[in-house]
């Protein structure tokens, strides 16, 4: 499998923005654009509310920590989960400086709405359990994310076919960026979702591989 250098990695939290809309993921990630809405204004102000890399709390027999920073360079990603637990078990884990038994690492991730009908938001706190995996050598089954709106988590099992989703994914960003390749819109409900739709011109975008090819296209009947 291939082995991506540290000047290849890109970031993490692209990969739900990439599995929302390859075209969003392009203008941010390729294209430096951004627009902020109500939502991401939102989302912005769940995380900062929990992110603090300083952050270590014991209860019981769970130790939690925020802010873990995160890195596979068999994805090619790199990021930071807004929590990790780890859980004492009897049986595999890991170690830990300052602490008897083994541990379980079990990814949390902070969303400020309520769980969705496609897997965007899986996809990526998978991405985080596959990073944790790769840095400590341990096999992760599960995770959760929190939705700020229902204020509950949601269970998320890492099965083959989610890691399948987030190794293809991944490849396919890598192949975009190294290509500068903005992808055609595909238009639909999420549009209205998105808060570069004004950046994106989806319906014109749908059509033409550029604003600029369909400027050039239409000053020609001019």
């Amino acid at each position: 499998m291939k082995q991506y250098e540290e000047d290849e990695l890109l970031a993490l939290s692209g990969i739900q923005h990439y599995a929302f809309c390859p075209r969003q993921w392009a203008l941010i990630h390729i294209e430096r654009q951004w627009q902020e809405n109500l939502r991401t204004i939102q989302g912005k102000q769940l995380h900062e509310r929990v992110d603090d890399p300083d952050f270590f709390e014991a209860r019981g027999d769970i130790l939690v920590t925020r802010s873990v920073p995160l890195s596979s360079y068999t994805l090619g990603v790199y990021g930071v989960a807004d929590m990790v637990e780890f859980h004492s078990v009897e049986e595999g884990g890991i170690t830990l400086k300052g602490r008897q038994g083994k541990w379980h690492p079990v990814p949390i991730e902070y969303k400020k709405g309520r769980p969705k009908q496609n897997d965007i938001d899986e996809v990526q706190l998978c991405a985080q359990a596959i990073c944790l995996e790769e840095m400590l050598a341990v096999e992760i089954s599960w995770g959760y994310i929190f939705y700020g709106e229902t204020r509950h988590r949601t269970k998320v099992e890492f099965s083959p076919e989610l890691r399948d989703s987030v190794l293809e994914k991944t490849e396919q960003m890598h192949t975009l960026f190294q290509q500068q390749i903005t992808p055609k819109a595909t238009t639909g409900k999420h549009c209205k979702a998105c808060s570069l739709e004004e950046l994106c011109l989806p319906k014109i975008a749908s059509k033409y591989p550029s604003v600029a090819n369909y400027i050039a296209k239409h000053l020609k009947g001019l």
